[in-house]
């Protein structure tokens, strides 16, 4: 077991949490959520020692081991790859080095080689043996290839050396595992082996994610810091997320009788239930909550973004044209051959095992940057707004929000007042004085909220979206994915949220740099057809 008593911790004003009391149980995976600057990860260094609480401890069951995913590139630069994710397991390290210690003593004496054999033994219980192998396994299943096992740390690509962190914390099943946004920098096979790697984890977990469809495969909890505490309830996120809505709802509901939201209550656990049964996670996900009691559900005091986007007009006939694009970067091919054409009503998913491919068609595709060959063109009666990757561009002024937003009024407005453009800050949560707050001091999640606004401000019929959900939190992605369904126009979308491709997407094109892939399906039926995987296997081999 692992539990925090009474931690309080403040700085200066600010108070992070106040008398905190929380017990994480073996067998159970805890999904910790909470706004941006809540305290989540902050409260996952209290559990691992990193940071020492004002007031409170930490207890954990004796004997037991945990893991934390260290958050450090460069730590271990000069060590090799494999030594770095067996040094994941401190105590199985050190007994390994005091034997070998003893094996390399000229001196040693009897007595030295009895305490070695004794090592040994010990050595051979914590899986000693079978070790390198083990952790050769982990690094083949997070795609760090076999020539890389043996590479010191400062030498392997940047991108590979979160994935050997990973398999470091994974290493040699640790008894409380502590994952701070595990997937991040994972591709979509990578982050299905982890959630089936977790889901069938028998010990304790607490991880940080802002991927929905990861937390909701993998949580048999959710453990919300909110207001300087932490509550735990029972269920996945959406369970979390919908029940909170739910009762809510009931609460500003003042003419509906007791009993009734009751059984409104009942029926939606039922169906939940049932519907646990079909996850990686059912046994101990379906006991939960068939333990669990209305009592227990409760709203949220979350606040939500109004992402609404509302086009002035309808698209027409011909929306883009794409005639055999193709564009390479340092002589390497991020797509060729690429040609379609979008048709009404698509929403479609961009996907690519090369990132900077479908950043670069963006570019394209908005005349910031040119394709090696080929062509494209847009329908006289699009509307387009784009969010791109990188917005650094677009704040290198200290202009307060209000003047910023101002720049970006269409020539459709013609009375864009100060109460106006409140108006469309204040969906994306800005309100008061925080109007007058310069954009050079802005998060990256304020930042990512100002070029929604600018968006919505358009009036647009087509949206694209460069991995929308980068630096924001659960409840503005729930808000962007909710808004982008709803909407009634032309999304293209790339992004590493699984549910946001999911419940948007129609269509999925993927560009290779053998072509391109085109399906009318779903982005989970496009993972699961076959004969698409045998296609990408020809596309990038």
């Amino acid at each position: 077991m692992l539990s925090a008593r009474n931690i309080t911790l403040a700085y200066g004003k600010r108070v992070l949490f106040d008398e905190v009391n929380i017990n994480f149980t073996k067998g159970n995976c805890y999904g910790v959520i909470g706004a941006n600057g809540a305290g989540k990860s902050t409260f996952l260094k209290i559990l691992s020692g990193e940071i020492e609480p004002n007031k409170g401890t930490v207890e954990i069951t004796p004997g037991e081991r945990m893991a934390v995913l260290k958050q450090n590139q460069f730590e271990f630069d000069e060590e090799t790859v494999l030594k770095t994710v067996l040094m994941g397991h401190k105590k199985m390290m050190e007994v390994m080095e005091a034997k070998d210690a003893i094996y390399m003593n000229p001196d040693a004496t009897e007595d030295d080689y009895m305490k070695a054999s004794e090592l040994e033994a010990e050595f051979g219980e914590m899986g000693g043996y079978t070790a390198e192998s083990d952790a050769a396994s982990f690094l083949s299943s997070l795609e760090v290839k076999e020539e890389y096992h043996n590479s010191l740390m400062k030498d392997i690509p940047s991108t590979l050396k979160l994935r050997v962190l990973l398999a470091q914390a994974l290493f040699g099943n640790p008894d409380i595992l502590l994952l701070d946004e595990p997937t991040n920098g994972l591709d979509i096979e990578t982050i299905g082996w982890l959630e089936n790697f977790l889901a069938d984890y028998e010990n304790i977990v607490l991880v940080v994610s802002h991927d929905r469809h990861f937390l909701d495969t993998i949580c048999t909890h959710v453990a919300d810091v909110d207001r300087s505490k932490i509550k735990i309830f029972t269920g996945n996120y959406t369970f979390w997320y919908e029940s909170s809505q739910l009762m809510s709802r009931q609460i500003n509901d003042k003419n509906k009788k007791v009993e009734e939201k009751r059984q409104a209550l009942l029926d939606f656990i039922a169906r939940f239930s049932a519907n646990a049964s079909k996850s990686k996670q059912a046994t101990s996900r379906k006991k939960a909550l068939e333990k669990l009691t209305i009592e227990e559900i409760e709203p949220s005091n979350r606040k939500y973004p109004g992402i609404i986007f509302q086009p002035l007009r309808e698209v027409g006939n011909q929306i883009l044209n794409i005639e055999n694009l193709s564009k390479s970067v340092d002589g390497r091919k991020l797509f060729d051959k690429v040609s379609f054409s979008i048709n009404k009503g698509e929403k479609i998913a961009l996907l690519s095992k090369d990132p900077l491919a479908i950043s670069n068609f963006f570019d394209i595709i908005n005349n910031i940057t040119a394709a090696d060959s080929g062509k494209y063109e847009w329908g006289t009666t699009i509307t387009k707004a784009y969010l791109p990757i990188e917005n650094s561009d677009f704040f290198t002024e200290g202009l307060s929000l209000l003047e910023w937003l101002r720049q970006f009024v269409p020539p459709h407005v013609t009375d864009a007042d100060e109460p106006f453009l409140r108006g469309f800050l204040g969906k994306m949560l800005f309100s008061g004085d925080d109007i007058m707050k310069k954009t050079n001091v802005l998060s990256g999640g304020e930042k990512v909220r100002c070029m929604i606004s600018r968006m919505m401000l358009q009036n647009p019929n087509l949206v694209m979206l460069d991995q929308p959900t980068n630096h924001l939190d659960l409840e503005s992605i729930q808000a962007f994915n909710e808004g982008c369904i709803n909407f009634p126009g032309i999304v293209l979308i790339t992004s590493h949220d699984h549910t946001f491709m999911q419940t948007v997407a129609n269509r999925i094109i993927e560009l290779t740099p053998k072509g391109i892939i085109d399906r009318l399906m779903t982005f989970d039926e496009y993972m699961e057809d076959k004969r698409v995987k045998e296609l990408r296997e020809e596309m990038y081999n």
